[in-house]
């Protein structure tokens, strides 16, 4: 796919998702933004930190670097056509310990059962790097999901399907097998899903506004 450029105020600039989740292509997609898909191909499990924040934070930031090594070479961006690097991270807290992609169905199970008649906290760190001037802007949101009882019986039939446990926490929250379960979520969907519309909008304005000082 070619980079294309769209305009906000008529000041034209270019946008690189660092994600191949089909998730985060969609959400930056419906905000109306033409992009082009990088991957970081990072070793994700080689960055640990105890805190959920700092590991998000790390991760997205590890991403944008790897990145723009795989950049280098090309021709530089140029001054009056900023490009903007979107990396993010998302891990799921239960019961205060960190849950990224469970490793195996019997994890994926255990990090379903966690959640049954308790809460669980979405924490997403998104960062913008603007390529032109290597400055970055980075935020957190963090949703809370709170559930109804899960049965045993519906564990088990996602577990066994695969696809709906391969994300972090170990279970497509947004799926709509998986709404009954969810009694309150006190955030957006966006965020859970793992890319904050909100929060990347700002953090894409507040790059662009730094470019124009």
């Amino acid at each position: 796919m070619d980079m294309a450029s769209i305009s906000t105020n008529s000041s034209p600039f270019k946008v690189i998702l660092g994600s191949s989740s089909p998730a985060r292509r969609e959400i930056l997609a419906d905000m109306g933004y033409e992009f082009t898909v990088m991957s970081a191909d990072i070793d994700e499990k080689a960055i640990r930190k105890d805190k959920p924040e700092e590991l998000v934070k790390a991760l997205a930031e590890a991403k944008a670097e790897a990145i723009k090594l795989k950049l280098h070479g090309n021709c530089a961006p140029e001054r009056h056509q900023p490009t903007l690097l979107i990396t993010s991270d998302q891990v799921m807290v239960s019961k205060g310990m960190i849950r990224e992609r469970p490793r195996s169905a019997e994890e994926a199970r255990e990090f379903i059962k966690g959640y049954s008649d308790d809460r669980a906290f979405a924490v997403n760190f998104v960062l913008v790097t603007n390529l032109s001037t290597g400055a970055t802007k980075g935020g957190w949101d963090i949703p809370e999901i709170n559930f109804q009882h899960i049965p045993d019986e519906f564990i088990g039939r996602v577990v066994n399907q695969g696809d709906m446990t391969c994300v972090a926490g170990g279970l497509k929250l947004t799926h709509p097998s998986v709404l009954p379960f969810i009694k309150e979520l006190v955030g957006t969907a966006d965020s859970v899903r793992g890319l904050p519309r909100e929060l990347t909008e700002k953090l894409i304005r507040q790059s662009l506004e730094a470019e124009a000082e």
